[in-house]
């Protein structure tokens, strides 16, 4: 066994323990998803007064409750649309309001060019977000690009532990924004996929000669 198999195999069981654990107190999945955001305010503060380091160890608790909300209400036989609705609305507020940390935090001390490069970076995870969902009333399915949220929320942790907030920002907004362009692109052609299919039948029927009465 490789030792990434061996952590990933412990880490499972720690996981599937703390799960086995809040189902049995009966506890809510909605409730541990509305935890998880108030985590993430916190994360969010510290981001704000400059404290890194620990906001990154507050973000990796915050992802605990991310990764069990869902594990929870399968256990407990309480997966609902309502709350898958509930989780990614929450995700949202997260993923915005630690970047809104990081807006405070560049503002306070007048770093001009991060402020900006932080706004494209929330631009970029707001579009890609506002892609997909747009992208499926049109079309079955857009999952392409890369910059998904558990990507996005690992770079936040590594530029927060490692003060490389920087660099961070910059892969995430010009992933994040490539990401946009790749969804845009693929529901186009998916759309006039569909859209061709749909019309060859009627093509078909309409060249077929008009019988005699």
């Amino acid at each position: 066994m490789t030792v990434s198999g061996a952590i990933g195999r412990g880490s499972k069981k720690v996981i599937m323990a703390i799960v086995h654990g809040l189902a049995l107190s009966r506890i809510h999945p909605n409730v541990l998803t509305f935890i998880g955001l108030l985590i993430n305010v916190g994360a969010a503060s510290l981001l704000a007064v400059g404290q890194f380091r620990w906001a990154g160890v507050v973000i990796i608790c915050a992802g605990l409750f991310d990764m069990v909300d869902g594990r929870v209400a399968r256990a407990t036989n309480r997966v609902t649309r309502f709350g898958g609705f509930f989780d990614s609305v929450l995700d949202r507020y997260s993923d915005l309001g630690l970047l809104v940390g990081l807006l405070v935090w560049y503002g306070s001390i007048n770093r001009a060019p991060l402020v900006v490069l932080t706004a494209v970076a929330m631009i970029g995870c707001v579009m890609v977000s506002y892609t997909r969902a747009r992208a499926e009333n049109e079309i079955p399915t857009c999952k392409v690009g890369f910059m998904e949220r558990p990507e996005r929320v690992v770079l936040l942790i590594i530029g927060a532990l490692f003060l490389r907030m920087p660099q961070v920002l910059w892969v995430i907004a010009v992933l994040t924004n490539l990401t946009v362009v790749h969804r845009m692109i693929f529901t186009w052609q998916e759309s006039e996929r569909l859209e061709q299919a749909q019309l060859r039948p009627g093509a078909a029927q309409a060249k077929e000669p008009a019988k005699r009465l």
